[in-house]
C-alpha cells in the first residue's frame, strides 16, 4: 500500500509571515533613516542661521521704511516710531534733534511715505549681534499743495540686536552706479 506523505507541523513555509517580517524590517529601516535625517535637519546650524537672516531682513526693511515715513498731522506717533526702530548713536541723534525737526516738518506740511521694493542682508554676525542690509525704497512726498514727488533710493542700514529685537544703529544712502562707498 502506498504511503501518504506526512506533513510536519511547523516545517511548512509560510509566505505571508515571511513577507510581513520583510515589510516590517524595511519599514523600520526607513523610519530610522527618516528620523536620523529629520534630526540632522532640525539641529543644523544653517537652518537657524537662515531663520536669523530672515528676521534681520524683516526688521531692517521695516525700520528703513519707518525712518522714511512721516506725516505732519501725526508727528509724535511717527517720531516715536523712528526712535523705537533705532538704537545707539542713531537713536540719540534722532532724539536730540526731534523738536527742531518736528518744527521743520510742521512748517512744510508734508506727508512722506515709503514702500520697500526689495531688500537683502549683506552681512550677518549673529554672535556679535550685528548685521547690514541693503534696502531699495520708493519714497513719495506729498506737499501741502497736493503735489506729489516720487523717488527711488537705496539705503544701507546697520542693525544691532538689542534685547531680543534687531534695530537700526546706522542708516545712509547707498552709492549708485560706479560710485565708490568712500
Amino acid at each position: 500500500m502506498p504511503r501518504a506523505p506526512r506533513v510536519l507541523a511547523g516545517k511548512r513555509p509560510r509566505p505571508l509571515t515571511a513577507l510581513s517580517l520583510t515589510l516590517a524590517l524595511v519599514a523600520a529601516g526607513f523610519a530610522a533613516w527618516a528620523g536620523e535625517d529629520w534630526y540632522a535637519a532640525a539641529h543644523d546650524d544653517r537652518a537657524a542661521y537662515a531663520a536669523q537672516r530672515d528676521e534681520v531682513l524683516a526688521a531692517g526693511e521695516q525700520a528703513v521704511q519707518n525712518l522714511n515715513t512721516l506725516d505732519h498731522r501725526d508727528l509724535d506717533r511717527g517720531l516715536d516710531l523712528w526712535e523705537s526702530s533705532t538704537t545707539g548713536e542713531l537713536r540719540e541723534q534722532l532724539a536730540s534733534g526731534r523738536e527742531r525737526f518736528a518744527e521743520q516738518v510742521k512748517a512744510a506740511k508734508t506727508v512722506t511715505t515709503a514702500r520697500v521694493l526689495s531688500g537683502a542682508v549683506t552681512e550677518l554676525d549673529d554672535r556679535a549681534g550685528r548685521a547690514r542690509v541693503l534696502v531699495a525704497l520708493r519714497v513719495t512726498v506729498k506737499a501741502s499743495d497736493g503735489a506729489k514727488t516720487e523717488k527711488d533710493s537705496r539705503m544701507l542700514g546697520e542693525l544691532t540686536r538689542s534685547k531680543s529685537r534687531w534695530r537700526l544703529s546706522a542708516l545712509g544712502q547707498a552709492p549708485v552706479g560706479g560710485a565708490s562707498a568712500g
